[in-house]
């Protein structure tokens, strides 16, 4: 079983940033794909950005890629997004999550999942 707490979110003016930090206990860190997704209000869960377990890949959504960056480090068992250039649009609730079986960077199934942070926007 894999315990995730995520944390970091806030309200942040368009163009500010913030940092998403994750930290993970109860299985060894190293074994883990780690995710963040983000929910919208009425849309679907997304997929913004994701790392594999030595953190050499990594996968960004379209609309973040030059914003955002996802980093692990490893030996402190946590996951970050560094979230700059925010928009209005990037206002959701964040949920990190980890997966110890699947290695598909561009996979959107897991098995463990955050209590999710909410990030906002203003214009």
């Amino acid at each position: 079983q894999v315990q995730l707490v995520d944390s970091g979110g806030g309200l942040v003016q368009a163009g500010g940033s913030l940092r998403l930090s994750c930290a993970a206990s109860g299985r060894t860190f190293s074994t883990l794909r780690m995710g963040w997704f983000r929910q919208a209000p009425g849309k679907e869960r997304e997929l913004v950005a994701a790392i594999s377990r030595s953190g050499s890949s990594t996968y960004y959504t379209d609309s973040v890629k030059g914003r955002f960056t996802i980093s692990r480090d490893n030996a402190k068992n946590t996951v970050f997004l560094q979230m700059n250039s925010l928009k209005p649009e990037d206002t959701a609730v964040y949920y990190c999550a980890a997966d110890p079986s699947r290695t598909l960077i561009t996979g959107t199934v897991y098995d463990y999942w955050g209590q999710g942070t909410q990030v906002t926007v203003s214009s």
